[in-house]
């Protein structure tokens, strides 16, 4: 089984995903992403990349010639958008309700983009690294 890694201009997602889904990638395992906020000078990504702060990361896996293939998509805080891969694999819908709930990436021609972890007035986005988590105290019972 044969792993690679992809960094895909996210202009070029869609072409990239086609043709690997041509090639016999028959199904996206995952969509996530990644927000590097606190990590803007990373070192991890070919000199031709420019970092971003969130990277959008596409998994999908080929049956036909074993492997998996990670896709590596810089997407910038100022236009946190990227196009959808539901046409594609329809069972990316839920997945790309949960970046764009908890990271605020907008999948572009979704066909639900309604939230789905938060309360459709929760404000923010919480895996964000600049999310304010608040602060609950602590209750302790007395030991005797």
């Amino acid at each position: 089984m044969s792993d690679s890694v992809l960094h895909v201009p996210r202009e070029q997602l869609i072409e990239t995903v086609s043709g690997l889904r041509d090639e016999g990638y028959a199904s996206a395992l995952d969509v996530t992403a990644v927000d590097y906020l606190e990590h803007p000078g990373r070192t991890d990504l070919p000199p031709e990349v420019t970092p971003e702060r969130f990277e959008l990361v596409v998994t999908l896996i080929s049956h036909t010639a074993p492997g998996r293939t990670r896709l590596r998509v810089q997407v910038p805080a100022d236009d946190p958008t990227v196009p959808t891969l539901f046409d594609l694999y329809p069972g990316t819908e839920a997945l790309e309700r949960e970046v764009a709930d908890m990271f605020g990436i907008v999948f572009e021609g979704h066909p639900d983009p309604s939230r789905i972890l938060m309360p459709p007035d929760w404000e923010g986005h919480p895996l964000r690294k600049d999310f304010s988590v608040g602060q609950i105290p602590v209750q302790f019972k007395a030991t005797r």
